[in-house]
């Protein structure tokens, strides 16, 4: 979910994530001091798109659509390594990063009107790690993630989030072929 706007989620609010539970010996911790979205209930993750339609618009038919596009797409390995920053955010570098980009791309092209971000920033793969920082705190955390890197997963998946007006909460998953 976009760093930028997580003090902004608002009931309804759909996400498509990639969960990366294996990064969560890595990031737990920081995460939940130093992402909003960790405390509300959002498991380390890439993000696809966010925001997706609205909760009242994700119904059976639109679930479907989103298996057939998803299926489409191989599961794959992604390698974090690195740590990236954008304004007083830190985060992990995926690589590849195109894998995730595809995915993003594939929902755009059949929903057009939800452009990643609400067209505010351009949709960069990443898994937050902490947000709304100044540099020195960025920086430690940085060399305290140096000894969880570098760790390997695994991709199977896409989950579908709603945010409940408290909590993100689990709606549904779909699997890449």
């Amino acid at each position: 979910m976009a760093a930028e706007d997580s003090d902004r989620f608002v009931p309804g609010q759909t996400a498509l994530v990639v969960p990366v539970p294996e990064a969560e010996p890595a990031v737990r911790t920081w995460r939940e001091r130093y992402d909003p979205a960790a405390r509300a209930g959002v498991p380390a993750h890439v993000t696809v798109l966010f925001p997706f339609l609205h909760a009242s618009l994700v119904g059976h038919g639109t679930c479907a659509v989103l298996d057939e596009i998803f299926g489409r797409h191989r599961s794959f390995e992604v390698r974090f390594e690195t740590c990236g920053r954008f304004p007083g955010v830190l985060y992990l570098a995926p690589d590849p990063e195109l894998p995730f980009r595809r995915l993003t791309e594939a929902v755009v092209d059949r929903w057009p009107e939800v452009p990643p971000y609400g067209g505010k920033y351009e949709p960069h793969p990443h898994l937050t790690v902490a947000q709304g920082q100044d540099d020195a705190v960025l920086d430690e955390i940085e060399t305290g993630l140096r000894a969880a890197l570098p760790f390997t997963a695994r991709v199977p998946t896409v989950d579908l989030v709603v945010f409940s007006g408290t909590e993100w909460q689990h709606r549904a998953s779909f699997a890449l072929r």
